[in-house]
């Protein structure tokens, strides 16, 4: 069982699901929504999620026509990637509590990454 919560611990919640990889998104709104590079996230089953606190704190936003993103709204956190229709979730990875190995990573939307953003692992 992992656990996760918002930066204020209002919201908290548990994954019952073990976790195949990351995923780097380099796209505008991912950039714009986490204030980063990238933000990065982990795919589940939505069945395999469930708030255990503070649901009554998460705020939606419709970021595209498909696709909801959900957050903390005393905070701010980021916590879910929903796109429409789908069996499962974007979990903002960075909200876990829960100690990880190491995961594979992909990398999305390289083509439109920020300009100043160099990666460390490319350019040593």
């Amino acid at each position: 069982m992992l656990k996760g919560s918002c930066l204020c611990g209002a919201v908290t919640y548990e994954v019952d699901t073990l976790l195949e990889k990351a995923t780097h998104c380099h796209c505008s709104m991912c950039r714009k929504a986490h204030g980063a590079a990238f933000a990065t996230y982990t795919t589940v089953p939505k069945n395999s999620f469930r708030f255990t606190s503070g649901e009554t704190d998460v705020a939606a936003y419709r970021s595209s026509p498909e696709v909801v993103r959900t957050f903390c709204r005393r905070c701010g956190s980021n916590l879910q990637f929903l796109r429409d229709g789908r069996e499962t979730l974007g979990l903002a990875l960075g909200s876990l509590d829960s100690a990880l190995g190491a995961l594979p990573v992909d990398e999305i939307y390289t083509e439109v990454q920020a300009a100043w953003y160099r990666d460390p692992a490319r350019h040593e």
